[in-house]
């Protein structure tokens, strides 16, 4: 076990939870993930260290996971949640509507904003939570690369 998973493991020990196979296999199918997982997506890529894992066991341990701050949820262009191991400290994130890719950016400069809201509400603010929805650079071409193409072809079509 690497020393971030080792890192997790210590947490939810910390907090009453046992490391079974079950949640070190949902540990490691995040830690390997590229962009935020949905329960059914980590419950399969998690099956290759534990081919019995159900996915009321995936739901209830990325429960039990965000509670103590080891994974965040992300909203996904399609309406649905993915899951991803937090970063310590306070995160926003920027989201790919197209391949989901997720960068999470650390800090948080939001204050004088915050303070605006509760003066206007009059609510006490206690937290947020803020996602930044776009196209990654990657997508960007690719789009530019797939409009080129069609006009290529609308072009030869004549």
């Amino acid at each position: 076990m690497n020393a971030n998973m080792e890192t997790l493991a210590a947490q939810l020990r910390a907090h009453g939870h046992k490391l079974t196979r079950p949640r070190r296999a949902i540990l490691q199918a995040l830690a390997e993930a590229a962009k935020p997982l949905s329960p059914a997506e980590l419950q399969t890529r998690a099956r290759v260290f534990d081919a019995e894992l159900g996915l009321v066991t995936v739901y209830r341990t990325l429960e039990i996971m965000e509670e103590l701050g080891l994974v965040r949820p992300v909203h996904l262009a399609d309406g649905c949640h993915g899951y991803a191991l937090a970063t310590p400290g306070h995160t926003h994130h920027v989201v790919c509507q197209r391949c989901h890719a997720v960068v999470e950016i650390v800090g948080c400069d939001l204050g004088v904003f915050l303070e605006h809201v509760a003066a206007r509400t009059g609510y006490t603010i206690t937290g947020h939570w803020l996602e930044i929805a776009g196209l990654c650079a990657d997508c960007q071409r690719a789009l530019q690369e797939e409009a080129y193409t069609r006009e290529e072809n609308d072009h030869a079509a004549e």
